[in-house]
C-alpha cells in the first residue's frame, strides 16, 4: 500500500467538508480560506481550492458577495448559503457516525 497516496485520497475526501466548516463561522476570502487549512496542516493549492468553491456555488451550497480591498481589486467572500447549512449538519452526522466507527475499530486492540 502506498501510504502517500491513502493519506492524499484521505484529504481529499474531507477537503469539501473541511471548507464548509470554515465558512460556517464567517464569510472568507479565497487566500483566507487556503490560510486556515494550511493552519490545520492541511496543504491546498488555489488551482485545487478554486474549482473546490466554483463546485459548491454551482450546487447551491454557497453563495459569494464582493467586498472592496484596500490592497487591490474587489475580493470574493464565500459564505454558507441555507443549503450548505443543511448539508454541512448532515456532513457532520455522517463524521460523527464515521470517527465512532474508526475509534470503535481502533480500540479493538
Amino acid at each position: 500500500m502506498n501510504i502517500e497516496n491513502a493519506k492524499s485520497q484521505m484529504r481529499k475526501g474531507m477537503l469539501e467538508y473541511c471548507v464548509l466548516l470554515l465558512l460556517k463561522s464567517k464569510p472568507s476570502y479565497a487566500s483566507d480560506i487556503i490560510q486556515q487549512l494550511k493552519n490545520a496542516e492541511l496543504l491546498v493549492v488555489e488551482g485545487t481550492l478554486y474549482p473546490l468553491l466554483t463546485r459548491l456555488k454551482n450546487d447551491g451550497l454557497l453563495q459569494y458577495q464582493w467586498q472592496e480591498s484596500t490592497q487591490g481589486p474587489p475580493r470574493k467572500y464565500y459564505a454558507l448559503s441555507p443549503l450548505g447549512e443543511r448539508c454541512l449538519n448532515e456532513l457532520d452526522d455522517a463524521w460523527s457516525e464515521l470517527a465512532g466507527t474508526v475509534n470503535y475499530l481502533k480500540d479493538l486492540h
